[in-house]
């Protein structure tokens, strides 16, 4: 059966972003700033060394100066700080972020709030939330997922002004700053869980709906409104182990108007926007005379 749904390709979006921030780091390169981004890593988890890698691979082929800060699995909380506390004095660093999870017992909201809001590339910060959530006309930043999610609804111009858009999942990575973001759009917003009561009968009701809930295929065919533009932040493992998402693609991309597939959507977005994000925090160093 073939696919009704316009696929929203995130690989080659994210090709042309990276394309921008290499023109951008270029333009700061020759003015005398390159951008830095330094990377946290705690512990041996496979997982996040792999992200860890690809960051990193991409960053240097963006010309941007990449530090990985390979820590031990039993570090205390005491020296993990100091190392992010070195970290923000280094002028030579934009943009710093701690790869989650931490291994117990690190305490990684301290962690997060350690790190100089100027240089919370992740958008995590308290600061940089309150920010994001009292829609202040200021620069910060904001989490690189949901800011690249924006990006691609943009690129295909869906139109979110009046619209209402169905947010499930409630995580400060995801589901939160995605929330204030439609809401800045002036969409009207309902934000949901995997726990929330007839969860069908608010998706089914959302022109933009976006998964963001680590179950694998929550959402069906029949969950979804017709015409829909569905957002699959999700990445899963099947029975088989073979990487998928919250959506059942094959099935809602029947229904959907428009939606991301899995891989190739949402993940490589999220990389391109922490690289987007480390330009702009090099800029705004430079503006602000920091």
């Amino acid at each position: 059966m073939s696919r009704l749904a316009t696929l929203i390709d995130g690989k080659k979006l994210a090709n042309e972003l990276n394309e921008q921030t290499k023109q951008a780091v270029e333009a700061l390169s020759a003015k005398g700033v390159q951008p830095g981004l330094a990377v946290i890593i705690v512990g041996e988890d496979p997982a996040s060394q792999l992200y860890v890698r690809n960051k990193h691979r991409k960053a240097a082929q963006l010309g941007i100066h990449s530090v990985v800060k390979q820590l031990p699995a039993d570090i205390t909380q005491a020296e993990l700080l100091a190392v992010v506390r070195q970290l923000n004095s280094d002028s030579s660093i934009h943009g710093i972020l701690v790869q989650s999870p931490l291994p117990e017992p690190l305490d990684e909201h301290e962690v997060t709030r350690t790190i100089s809001p100027e240089k919370d590339v992740d958008g995590f910060h308290p600061l940089n939330v309150g920010l994001l959530y009292t829609n202040m006309k200021l620069q910060y930043p904001v989490a690189c997922t949901p800011k690249g999610i924006m990006t691609m609804l943009a690129a295909y111009d869906v139109p979110l002004s009046g619209k209402h858009a169905v947010v499930v999942g409630r995580s400060n990575i995801v589901g939160r700053p995605m929330t204030a973001l439609l809401m800045q759009a002036d969409a009207t917003v309902t934000i949901a869980n995997r726990h929330t009561e007839n969860l069908k009968s608010l998706t089914r009701q959302a022109d933009i709906l976006v998964v963001a809930t680590g179950v694998a295929h929550l959402i069906k065919a029949a969950d979804v409104k017709p015409g829909a533009t569905v957002i699959d932040v999700g990445m899963d493992r099947d029975e088989n182990g073979k990487l998928t998402g919250d959506v059942d693609f094959e099935a809602v991309s029947q229904v959907a108007g428009k939606i991301t597939p899995v891989p190739g959507g949402v993940g490589p977005m999220t990389i391109a926007t922490l690289m987007q994000q480390t330009v702009e925090l090099a800029k705004w160093s430079e503006t602000s005379g920091s």
